[in-house]
């Protein structure tokens, strides 16, 4: 089983006779050059990404190659609390180099966290429940392993396991 990513394209001598591309053989005598190309098709090489690693319930992004490395999710968007955590966050992110998605639309919580699991962005952010505690809930979308950070920790930490997992 495999997955075309690209091709090879053998173009002969139609392009190098016409440049005056040539080579001299061990005669002496000038030729034109053989010439190809390689093409990478990089919408299949997403389509293979995906076919290659998901689960139950979506995509899992390696963060090589995510549209996005995190997102955050606001579980309740008329909790101002909520909403100023999860902008500040934004932005700590993005200035970090941490590429963030914000959700702030209305709709319920789950249903934020099952499209964040289908759209499969590596890292979820979520400004609920433990926000009186001055935490978040980070989740890593490709081991749905979570735990609480303090606010203050949630960029800095992000940004070293994207380092890491780009190395």
């Amino acid at each position: 089983r495999g997955i075309e990513a690209g091709h090879i394209f053998q173009l002969g001598t139609k392009y190098s006779k016409a440049m005056g591309a040539t080579y001299t053989n061990e005669a002496g005598e000038e030729n034109p050059l053989y010439m190809g190309c390689y093409g990478v098709g990089v919408s299949r090489l997403a389509q293979a990404a995906v076919e290659q690693s998901y689960d139950k319930d979506g995509i899992i992004w390696s963060p090589a190659i995510a549209p996005y490395h995190a997102i955050i999710t606001v579980p309740n968007i008329s909790d101002a609390k909520q909403m100023d955590a999860a902008e500040t966050l934004y932005q700590q992110l993005w200035q970090a180099g941490v590429e963030t998605l914000l959700d702030d639309r209305d709709e319920r919580a789950g249903v934020k966290f099952k499209d964040a699991d289908l759209i499969g962005i590596p890292y979820r952010i979520v400004t609920g429940r433990s926000l009186k505690q001055g935490k978040v809930e980070v989740a890593v979308r490709a081991t749905h392993q979570s735990q609480e950070l303090p606010l203050d920790q949630v960029a800095s930490t992000i940004k070293q396991w994207l380092d890491a997992a780009l190395r």
